[in-house]
């Protein structure tokens, strides 16, 4: 990846510039240094810094973040299941903040493969239709299409898989 920093306002800390271009295949899990926070209907639903995020070429990173560290009775169980090629079978939970629920808005891997054992029952949102997910205090963006689970922020660079036409980049 790029050495490059890049200073960032609002946060203290400055952020290597990453181009989503060099990230690997295989994906890569890495630890998080800095605070992740996730607002839906006015209630912060989520806060840590001890999330993980997984790298994956042509994808901004998804965090991933304990279940200790999610607000109680923000989640319900839905029926919705799916299966990545890296990580395992993928479970989904509808998410309540305030006076909002979303379907499907969260998911987990109960029984991860080996390498992405760190990561089991860790929580994944959708970036889109929270109030405002935020990467050491900056505010991130969806990935394009809303299909995939992505966050982008100011320092993630390069082509992002996601928007139309790029489905099997």
């Amino acid at each position: 990846m790029t050495k490059q920093t890049l200073p960032v306002q609002g946060t203290t800390t400055r952020h290597a510039i990453e181009d989503v271009g060099d990230y690997p295949r295989p994906p890569l899990l890495e630890s998080v240094p800095y605070p992740i926070l996730i607002t839906l209907g006015g209630k912060d639903i989520a806060s840590t810094r001890n999330a993980y995020r997984v790298l994956e070429t042509f994808h901004p990173p998804t965090y991933y973040i304990p279940p200790e560290d999610v607000a109680e009775d923000v989640l319900t169980p839905n029926s919705r299941r799916s299966v990545c090629e890296w990580k395992g079978p993928a479970r989904y939970f509808d998410v309540t903040g305030g006076d909002k629920k979303l379907a499907a808005s969260a998911w987990t891997y109960p029984t991860p493969v080996e390498r992405f054992a760190a990561i089991k029952d860790h929580l994944a949102f959708y970036c889109h239709p929270m109030d405002r997910c935020l990467v050491d205090g900056i505010k991130a963006t969806p990935q394009p299409g809303n299909f995939y689970g992505g966050w982008v922020t100011p320092w993630i660079t390069g082509p992002i898989k996601g928007a139309p036409g790029s489905n099997h980049w």
